[in-house]
């Protein structure tokens, strides 16, 4: 069972627990998640089993989409509400409009630092468990695109965003960055991931359903519809198979993008990276 499952995430479990328990429940030996999840958030959250640990990678680099919840008035040490608070401003000066303008100034390419609370390693050291020693570095900063971001309810203290960006992007830090640019302090309260590329929260499954009879899996094929497909012919697919580097007899406009290679019968092998006619083997499948 080489396959790709749409979990919806609960709250309160960390991405590897999750991962844990599918293994368990769906008897894989192997498994693995593309795109952590912290505890608290809830959503969309892929579970590769078997062969298809090979592919997370690329499911990783597909965009995402959230929903947020922020409360203005107090930053974190975290950037959410699991944190200690670290300063508290009024918000009675506030207006919705202001909010409103605010939060458009936040759509487009922006550079954003990664949290100290993250899993993000620096000099092979994860930055969360320098934060629990009390133990701040600097991290660079980098680029992520925000595509869009909406406000769709306001309560203040209390307003709700939804955010599609891509990979890599913390939505932690957008808040916390968003209430640094009003001079209130904000930090999020509640988030859920509605989408990871083509897969949406309206089609993901429980723990509960995977223990019953409502199962649907993705094959790796389908996980990966967004990439093209070349399809070799027989001596190529011998080499392919093998991990060898293969050179098509024409040439194409690919400049490093991944592509599926499947052999002659149409059978999806492998995962290459083709430049012009040449394509490197990044991951050879076993599937059969």
């Amino acid at each position: 069972m080489h396959v790709i499952i749409n979990l919806n995430k609960p709250s309160g479990i960390t991405s590897r627990q999750a991962v844990t328990k599918v293994k368990r429940l769906l008897g894989a030996g192997k498994a693995g998640h593309a795109g952590t999840l912290d505890p608290q958030a809830t959503g969309v959250l892929l579970i590769c089993l078997n062969e298809a640990t090979k592919v997370t990678r690329f499911l990783m680099d597909m965009d995402k989409q959230y929903k947020a919840r922020i409360k203005l008035g107090e930053r974190t040490d975290t950037c959410d509400a699991e944190g200690r608070v670290i300063e508290s401003r009024d918000v009675s000066f506030l207006s919705e409009a202001v909010l409103i303008d605010t939060v458009r100034t936040f759509k487009g390419s922006i550079q954003q630092k990664p949290p100290m609370y993250s899993a993000v390693k620096i000099g092979g050291k994860a930055l969360y468990k320098l934060a629990r020693k009390g133990i701040e570095i600097d991290r660079p900063d980098r680029t992520v695109h925000i595509y869009d971001i909406k406000i769709t309810s306001i309560d203040i203290p209390y307003f709700d965003v939804t955010i599609s960006c891509s990979k890599g992007t913390y939505i932690r830090s957008i808040c916390d960055d968003i209430g640094l640019k009003l001079g209130t302090g904000a930090h999020m309260t509640s988030l859920e991931r509605t989408a990871v590329g083509g897969f949406h929260i309206k089609d993901s499954f429980s723990f509960d359903d995977l223990a019953s009879n409502e199962k649907q899996f993705y094959s790796i094929d389908q996980a990966l519809v967004k990439l093209p497909v070349i399809e070799l012919d027989e001596a190529d697919y011998c080499k392919a198979k093998h991990g060898m580097q293969i050179i098509l007899k024409s040439f194409s406009s690919y400049n490093g993008e991944f592509v599926k290679l499947k052999d002659p019968a149409g059978n999806l092998f492998a995962v290459g990276r083709a430049r012009s006619n040449v394509i490197s083997i990044e991951r050879v499948l076993h599937l059969k």
